[in-house]
């Protein structure tokens, strides 16, 4: 007979998921009401504006999808791509190339700039695109590229947009609530994102905002949306304004009293505080690896504060590193992607997981384990060095 599932207790510091509050697993045990009660319609509501808040936007189709970051990913692109529509797609990593996919499969000509795995998205190579076209609709790319640990210039790259006249869509998966994201701002029509990074709530919600100008490409679409249920001038029904809610589907309802307490505790701490929060304790955590001797494989300017990319020493048996530290530490951490397999850990410092006590088991295991397979690394300096960060920022 199958029992109970009863997860082992584990320290999550790889891409995601991260670990998740002790208070947002209390808000999810809370009685399910229905998606259509009064009371869940009020908490609706709040979390459109925590959304907000956190996105820097006073976009009105601001809501989270029910369903994870492909499906935010997936909602952009099926609204916004027409059958011929020329979409600049940046690729420096996997999710660029599932952007591709998604213009793809909606009639849409994918024009790509690619970068090596490592790197930012090229804004000249991005230009230079643009350049030969006078009838580009859109450009994507990844602000924070969660396969190689990579940031690239949402900003530069928002402002070439508008320049030429086409929209842009934007992978925040990664970014929402771990570096600066300034919806508003940088002028990003349409972005998506996921709740199990540094939000720190559950996988299952992908939080997506559309601006005016998206909206307005919406409206005027020739075609039909080949999406029910992501077609936003349907949804927005349910999640529009209001007390008076059209039945569209029934929200995860739980699930999203996870992500509304995930959201109170981010306008809590506040979001610049939660920017600082992540750059301090990366600086401790790269502090601690180069004393220990290992490297970084991103170079420091567009290096990702909430997902660090770390060479794997020559000789260390990447699997078996990874395994050790999950059965001795209860630690996880991940493995490189694609062209970056067995190359790279991916290192997460990601909300509830960026703390001191995060940073410090990390050293320790890693430490341990690769001193276990005979690396030829620094003993006993890495906790120093991390401290050392700490003191100086009163941590």
């Amino acid at each position: 007979m199958i029992k109970s599932f009863y997860p082992p207790m584990r320290t999550l510091m790889g891409p995601g998921p991260s670990d998740v509050h002790p208070r947002v697993l209390a808000a999810m045990a809370r009685p399910t009401i229905g998606h259509l009660d009064p009371a869940f319609v009020g908490m609706m509501d709040e979390i459109k504006q925590l959304l907000q808040y956190a996105l820097r936007t006073d976009n009105p189709l601001t809501m989270p999808v029910s369903a994870p970051g492909s499906a935010g990913m997936e909602a952009c692109f099926v609204n916004l791509v027409e059958p011929g529509d020329k979409i600049i797609v940046c690729q420096n990593g996997v999710f660029g190339g599932r952007m591709k996919e998604n213009v793809e499969r909606f009639g849409g000509i994918a024009l790509m700039v690619e970068d090596a795995w490592g790197d930012a998205v090229s804004v000249e190579k991005v230009r230079a695109v643009m350049e030969q076209h006078d009838d580009i609709k859109a450009l994507a790319f990844v602000h924070a590229e969660t396969s190689t640990g990579v940031r690239s210039d949402a900003q530069a790259l928002c402002r070439l947009a508008r320049d030429y006249g086409c929209l842009t869509i934007v992978d925040a998966v990664t970014s929402l609530g771990g570096i600066e994201l300034e919806v508003d701002a940088w002028g990003i029509d349409a972005l998506y994102s996921g709740t199990q990074k540094c939000l720190s709530a559950p996988p299952g919600i992908s939080p997506v905002t559309f601006s005016e100008r998206a909206l307005d490409k919406v409206s005027k679409r020739n075609t039909r949306i080949p999406s029910w249920f992501l077609d936003k001038t349907l949804v927005m029904g349910y999640w529009g304004g209001g007390q008076k809610r059209a039945y569209h589907h029934t929200a995860p309802v739980n699930a999203l009293y996870g992500l509304h307490e995930a959201l109170v505790m981010l306008q809590e701490e506040g979001i610049e505080n939660a920017w600082k929060r992540h750059e301090t304790h990366h600086e401790a955590l790269r502090n601690g690896l180069e004393a220990m001797g290992l490297q970084m494989s991103v170079a420091a300017d567009i290096r990702l504060p909430q997902l660090n990319s770390v060479a794997i020493p020559e000789g260390i048996d990447d699997a078996k590193a990874r395994g050790q530290m999950l059965e001795n530490y209860g630690l996880e951490i991940g493995a490189g992607l694609g062209a970056l397999a067995g190359k790279v850990w991916r290192v997460g410092l990601m909300g509830t997981s960026c703390t001191r006590r995060h940073v410090m088991l990390c050293l320790d295991a890693l430490e341990n384990t690769l001193l276990e397979q005979g690396a030829a690394i620094h003993a006993g300096r890495a906790a120093a060095a991390a401290a050392a960060v700490y003191a100086t920022q009163n941590k």
